[in-house]
């Protein structure tokens, strides 16, 4: 048993490196250098020539349902796309994926308490706090829509966009990988357990949901109490996740990486305020 629960989890580490979106630091990285590349497979000229026109994927509600189609189709194929570069990122990230997993069981068991009088609290501040992650874009988009600010107009839609395609990133991953919650099973954390369902641990919704907001905001308003200020909420939504035992360190270290890549590439793919 314990060599078919350890070849589990190395299956779990590879196939996280090659399949899950977080692979989008490779799309991310290669903006910064050579130029944003397609989302999907038509000429490039014509997707550089898309933002220009404003008109096909601009951040507006109409065109949301047309923009997640290709975040996605941008998202699950950008493992294709890698180059040998990116594995100076990709590379740490796998690896401390793999030791935070290999050692999950023990952290939960030996660091975290076990208490319910403590865990819980935890569990409803979690809940509190992504609240305020998903009510911020709403209210953003209110103050942008009534007040004629086009800002926070852009960064309410692309809160939203960010939210519904870190949603969508989630439970497709928690469909691929069937993860134990630390409650079930005396918490060992097994993967492709298809009996969890639904309610799959890996990634954490909680965390995906919180940074994919986070990122948006923190790129539209590039100040740095903003910045600190939103990511710390967010890593308070993973941290409390964590005290709560609803989640086991990897479901949250991979929840808030995923989660603010696909946060970073909603605004780097469809933000146009200040162009």
């Amino acid at each position: 048993m314990k060599i078919l629960r350890k070849t589990r989890r190395q299956a779990a580490a590879v196939l996280l490196v090659l399949l899950s979106p977080l692979t989008l630091v490779s799309r991310l990285h290669a903006q910064g250098v050579d130029g944003p590349l397609p989302d999907a497979p038509q000429p490039q000229a014509a997707q550089m020539a898309a933002p220009l026109a404003g008109s096909d994927d601009a951040p507006t509600i109409r065109n949301m349902p047309r923009n997640l189609l290709h975040d996605q189709a941008g998202i699950w194929t950008s493992p294709f796309r890698m180059r040998a570069r990116d594995l100076k990122w990709v590379v740490p990230l796998g690896l401390v994926t793999g030791a935070a997993i290999a050692t999950d069981h023990r952290t939960l068991h030996d660091v975290v308490s076990l208490d319910p009088s403590f865990n819980n609290p935890n569990t409803n501040a979690s809940n509190v706090l992504i609240g305020g992650f998903i009510a911020a874009p709403v209210v953003l988009y209110g103050i942008g829509h009534f007040h004629g600010d086009d800002h926070a107009r852009e960064t309410g839609v692309l809160g939203a966009e960010a939210i519904l395609d870190g949603l969508v990133v989630e439970q497709g991953m928690k469909l691929i990988f069937w993860r134990e919650r630390p409650y079930q099973d005396s918490g060992r954390g097994r993967f492709f357990q298809t009996g969890v369902g639904v309610d799959s641990s890996f990634p954490s919704s909680h965390s995906v949901l919180a940074w994919s907001t986070a990122a948006v905001i923190a790129s539209e308003y590039p100040n740095k109490l903003t910045q600190i200020g939103i990511y710390t909420a967010a890593a308070g939504v993973s941290f409390t996740r964590l005290m709560g035992q609803q989640h086991f360190p990897s479901d949250l270290l991979v929840g808030s990486a995923a989660g603010w890549l696909v946060g970073h590439y909603v605004y780097r793919h469809h933000h146009r305020h200040g162009r």
